[in-house]
């Protein structure tokens, strides 16, 4: 990689626009790998393991670490550090970018607030619609039963 390539990257991990984590936060430590690689693989650490702690960060104010830490709970161990390892590629390089990039998609999508939802009544039209059916599936339920024959 050239310098220009590594510019944006040099800070930290880009989450938004407004949201970087700084390197200073992160753990990486190079393990190990499995998977393809031959020999290569057993010789040199390729495989990432990426640790940023949720609950100490200075990135995100507190309503935005409690937002984080609440839909990334299940990821998060008893410390509140989210752990992510990556190793499909054969190099550390990319390994640490597929990491980061992956820290990167879950924080951005904890970050986000849905939207509330509206309370809107049901329109004229469809109200008529199921009351119609109901009307028609008790119908068709009380033909079932049995009629009484006083034809005799």
């Amino acid at each position: 990689m050239t310098k220009a390539e590594d510019a944006p990257d040099i800070d930290g991990i880009v989450v938004t626009p407004h949201v970087t984590i700084p390197y200073s936060e992160i753990d990486l430590q190079a393990i190990t790998g499995s998977g393809p690689g031959g020999q290569n693989v057993n010789r040199s650490a390729t495989r990432i393991a990426l640790r940023w702690n949720v609950r100490t960060t200075r990135v995100l104010d507190e309503s935005q670490r409690a937002r984080v830490a609440g839909v990334l709970a299940s990821r998060l161990d008893g410390e509140g550090n989210i752990r992510i390892v990556a190793g499909e590629h054969r190099s550390q390089l990319q390994n640490r970018a597929e990491a980061a990039a992956r820290l990167a998609a879950l924080v951005a999508r904890a970050l986000i607030i849905p939207k509330s939802r509206r309370a809107t009544k049901p329109t004229r039209g469809s109200v008529e619609k199921r009351l119609t059916v109901k009307r028609q599936r008790s119908n068709t339920k009380r033909d079932r039963g049995s009629r009484s024959h006083h034809d005799d």
